[in-house]
């Protein structure tokens, strides 16, 4: 992204559309690892993005 598509000059403006996209990613690894779903919107609907992604239960 460039300074003049968001129109601020603000470092912490500027930054926060890769920390929200470096939150989710963890947010979903850390979904995968633990077995709990990672819930977002798509198309006006909630969906879990680690749904038939998870370890089986029992398995270690």
């Amino acid at each position: 992204m460039t300074r003049k598509a968001i129109g601020s000059k603000d470092p912490d403006i500027l930054g926060s559309m890769a920390a929200l996209r470096r939150a989710a990613k963890r947010a979903l690894r850390e979904g995968l690892e633990n077995g709990t779903p990672v819930w977002v919107i798509k198309n006006g609907r909630m969906v879990d993005l680690t749904r038939g992604k998870r370890p089986k239960a029992g398995r270690r």
